[in-house]
C-alpha cells in the first residue's frame, strides 16, 4: 500500500492511513513495519456468501490530507 500510494512507510502513520469496512468484523489490515495489506481475521466464504455465487469482501482506505 505504501508503496501504490507513493509514500513512505512513516508517512502511513503521520496521515493516519486506516481501513473500513461495513461489517462487525475487521477482515483487513496495513502491517505497520512492512506498509502490506494483510488478512487480519479467517474468512470463512460459506458463513459470509451463503446465497451468492460471487464473493466480495469491499473495503475502504482512508489517507488524510493531500495526495
Amino acid at each position: 500500500v505504501a508503496k501504490d500510494l507513493a509514500l513512505q512507510l512513516p508517512a502511513l502513520g503521520e496521515r493516519g492511513v486506516r481501513l473500513l469496512y461495513g461489517g462487525r468484523t475487521q477482515y483487513f489490515a496495513l502491517h505497520g513495519k512492512t506498509g502490506h495489506l494483510v488478512v487480519a481475521e479467517r474468512i470463512d466464504r460459506e458463513q459470509l456468501c451463503q446465497l451468492v455465487q460471487q464473493c466480495v469482501l469491499r473495503c475502504e482506505m482512508i489517507v488524510e490530507g493531500e495526495m
